[in-house]
């Protein structure tokens, strides 16, 4: 999962940032309720981008998070 050329984050959410992709980010998040998660950015990035391309959120301020847990369609690429 992790290489050498590999941009680590910590967050409190879950988040797809417009400019992160093609970055090789692997993104940690510790939810509130204290779960722990741990992606690469750009891998649930193209199974969420037909999805995140008709978002106005995700248009209007180029990102997409979510405070309290991952989106179900990229769950399985989680670790």
């Amino acid at each position: 999962m992790k290489t050498s050329n590999q941009n680590q984050i910590n967050s409190t959410r879950f988040v797809i940032r417009k400019s992160l992709i093609g970055k090789n980010a692997l993104i940690s998040v510790t939810f509130k309720s204290g779960k722990v998660a741990a992606y690469l950015h750009d891998e649930v990035y193209e199974v969420m981008k037909s999805k995140l391309n008709s978002m106005e959120c995700f248009a209007k301020y180029k990102s997409y998070t979510s405070s309290t847990s991952i989106p179900v369609v990229a769950r399985h690429l989680v670790k």
